[in-house]
């Protein structure tokens, strides 16, 4: 079976570790991107180099008609998706980062944190079900969600600049646990398995903005004493993708370095 993999915000980061390690390992790679067209096209050359085929679609994933668009251009150039990683969210969004106490937070804050974290994945989710579910004739497939270890422990009670932490993001990622739990139950009998991965401290561009000292700093509340790397979360989103684990669904890896 043609394995074809969709990575939302596929572009950097975490996202773009999964891209090139699913291109390294036969898929064929969707790199969804919204606003970084260079890299997308970088991620798909460094695949298309080592073999593998990819490219590149420009869609908001918080847009209904982008995803609905997109999933319809991968249906066409690659074939219909036999794997999903929801990994577009943050807590940075168009408005400003999160940031904010609830007391300050806007309808506009909530709503934007929401659809960047929450919404993308349900509409991606319900498109590759379309596509994978054998109720409907396909072959069944694999989704994994990238949540956040703030969706268990609570996101920052403040951050550098003084302002409120990441209640909006937590509580988005929260909501996409939960929805992740649920939806695998569901399509669990037509050969649909779906698992969460929630990361800590990954060293990404999203990251890199707090500062030179950020890593230094979280590096004091994480166990293992360093933050992560993009490539050791592509390793457990390609693992839990993968026939080796053919029997896990609404599961939670908790990928934190001990945190």
């Amino acid at each position: 079976m043609d394995r074809v993999i969709l990575v939302t915000a596929g572009s950097r980061g975490i996202g773009a570790a999964i891209c090139r390690k699913a291109g390294s390992e036969g898929y064929r790679v969707a790199v969804n991107y919204n606003q970084s067209p260079a890299e997308a096209d970088k991620v798909v050359a460094d695949i298309r180099a080592g073999g593998g085929k990819a490219i590149a679609i420009k869609a908001d994933v918080t847009k209904e008609k982008d995803v609905v668009d997109m999933f319809a251009t991968i249906d066409r150039e690659l074939g219909p998706v036999t794997a999903l990683v929801n990994n577009a969210g943050g807590g940075k969004i168009s408005l400003g980062p999160d940031g904010c106490r609830t007391e300050d937070a806007s309808l506009a804050q909530i709503e934007a944190v929401t659809a960047l974290n929450l919404y993308s994945t349900i509409m991606c989710t319900r498109e590759a079900i379309k596509r994978m579910s054998t109720k409907r004739g396909g072959k069944g497939g694999a989704i994994v969600n990238i949540s956040s270890d703030c969706a268990r422990r609570g996101g920052p009670t403040s951050r550098k600049n003084g302002v409120g932490g990441l209640v909006l993001y937590a509580a988005a990622k929260a909501a996409v646990d939960g929805f992740s739990l649920n939806v695998a139950v569901e399509v669990a009998p037509e050969g649909i398995r779906v698992n969460v991965i929630r990361p800590a401290t990954i060293m990404t561009p999203a990251h890199d903005v707090d500062g030179a000292d950020h890593y230094a700093n979280m590096a004091k509340m994480i166990p293992l004493n360093r933050p992560g790397r993009p490539d050791e979360i592509a390793d457990f989103a390609l693992f839990l993708l993968s026939d080796k684990a053919g029997f896990a669904t609404a599961a939670f890896v908790d990928v934190t370095g001990g945190r």
